[in-house]
């Protein structure tokens, strides 16, 4: 587990790494749904270095295929092979740094509700 602070939020949250959760997309699928998750289904995620950002909504990856790498503002990093599940709290600052996987995507919101940019940038205090 990946803990990062964010008390500008009042909380401490966490991105939760299980590896070899699963096997099948399937799988994946079904669990997303158990939930009551929305999903895209599975689709190629490219290669990406982004910058430090957060999401408005709670967000659970299956890794299908190769390895999703994910930064955090204390510089810690998260390696995600195939076969992992990935929980995201809403809200917690981190950046991908990633070559290309392929993953199945679970929101706690419908994906055509969620506000642009979908990667919203830190808040810093004046």
């Amino acid at each position: 587990m990946i803990e990062t602070d964010r008390s500008d939020k009042g909380a401490v949250m966490a991105f939760v790494l299980t590896e070899q959760h699963f096997t099948t997309e399937a799988e994946a699928l079904a669990e997303i749904e158990a939930r009551g998750l929305f999903t895209v289904g599975a689709f190629d995620v490219p290669a990406d270095d982004n910058e430090l950002h957060w999401h408005e909504f709670d967000s659970v990856i299956f890794v299908l295929d190769g390895t999703a790498r994910v930064e955090f503002e204390d510089g810690s990093v998260m390696q995600c092979s195939a076969g992992a599940r990935v929980e995201a709290p809403a809200g917690t600052l981190h950046r991908e740094s990633t070559p290309p996987y392929r993953a199945v995507f679970g929101f706690s919101m419908d994906p055509s509700a969620m506000t642009q940019p979908v990667n919203k940038p830190p808040v810093h205090d004046a």
